[in-house]
């Protein structure tokens, strides 16, 4: 199936979305992943005797909590797999793989990995599988650089017991999460976007019920109908609600100081409010019912935030039906 290729009059922009996730370790978890620091891999057994690797903290099956640890081998069996031909940025390897579901020796699920081969015809469900250690190791399933092909035949040992203690035992983990995709968004907000380049805000109309969407959303998610009628509102707006942003966000511009106020702001002429950052007033003295209007951007693209007008604030009454 050939992908759709949007007209060119629309917009489209390649996005990142990024941040890195922490969280703390519990003792089955932290031994895990301790262990495979020191190329131990664990798993935990349940009430029923079944081992699983990973090893969870609470048996998936009867919500009982585990802490029975074992010890398995670092040989296994590919249950299931599926070739990657093109690695990613920041996958286990650069060059083409195997994404498989490994049953370690001793194991009763499966972990999954990469499978280091020569190409998809040298992968098959059944084959023996072996880790391959990475040469420098944390704490983290990177630990395990891959799986690499293994000539030796199936094993079936008995998990060996274990403490799940070790020296300097790993308690949190830092995993970095990305996202890069292409946002193209659509006709409604191409055009939206576009006057706003030109220091104008249009919403469109719903022909039903006549509600006008700022930014718009090529239809009215209430009727189910094209919004194809623009309006231009504003520029000026009222305050509706808002809150007091106490904590400096990573990708926040650095002239912008704690605390500060970001606010649903209904435009004159919308029939719904968006978002916008309140300026040139102290925080404590942003209210509900303020009358405001845009600050544009140095390059003149998007209101960068909105600052009182001077007029008297709002009538409760002409905004409540927009908080």
């Amino acid at each position: 199936m050939t992908p759709l290729t949007p007209p060119p009059d629309i917009l489209r922009a390649p996005l990142v979305v990024e941040f890195p996730f922490t969280r703390s370790l519990g003792p089955v978890q932290s031994a895990f992943l301790t262990g495979l620091r020191e190329r131990t891999v664990l798993g935990v057994r349940t009430e029923d005797g079944r081992v699983l690797v990973p090893p969870v903290e609470y048996d998936p099956e009867t919500a009982a909590e585990l802490r029975e640890l074992v010890e398995v081998a670092p040989t296994g069996t590919v249950t299931t797999w599926a070739w990657n031909p093109a690695p990613r940025r920041g996958q286990p390897l650069a060059a083409p793989f195997a994404w498989a579901l490994v049953r370690l020796d001793g194991a009763d699920t499966a972990l999954l990995h990469a499978v280091d081969a020569p190409g998809p015809d040298a992968v098959r469900t059944g084959m023996r599988v072996r880790i391959r250690w990475a040469a420098e190791r944390t704490g983290a399933i990177t630990d395990i650089a891959c799986f690499e092909p293994y000539e030796g035949d199936a094993e079936h040992p008995e998990p060996a017991p274990h403490t799940g203690t070790f020296d300097d035992p790993v308690t949190g983990i830092t995993t970095p999460a990305r996202l890069d995709y292409t946002y193209t968004p659509g006709r409604a907000q191409t055009r939206y976007l576009q006057a706003l380049s030109e220091r104008r805000t249009v919403g469109e109309r719903c022909p039903s019920c006549a509600k006008v969407y700022v930014p718009p959303r090529g239809a009215c998610p209430t009727c189910g109908v094209a919004t194809t009628d623009r309006v231009e509102v504003g520029p000026r707006g009222t305050v509706t609600t808002f809150c007091i942003v106490n904590i400096k966000a990573a990708h926040t511009a650095n002239d912008i100081e704690v605390p500060y106020v970001y606010a649903h702001i209904a435009l004159d002429g919308a029939g719904l409010a968006l978002h916008g950052r309140i300026g040139g007033i102290p925080y404590d003295q942003v209210r509900m019912g303020l009358r405001v209007e845009p600050v544009w951007s140095e390059d003149g693209r998007y209101p960068d935030h909105y600052r009182p007008t001077g007029e008297p604030d709002a009538d409760y009454d002409t905004y409540k039906e927009l908080l």
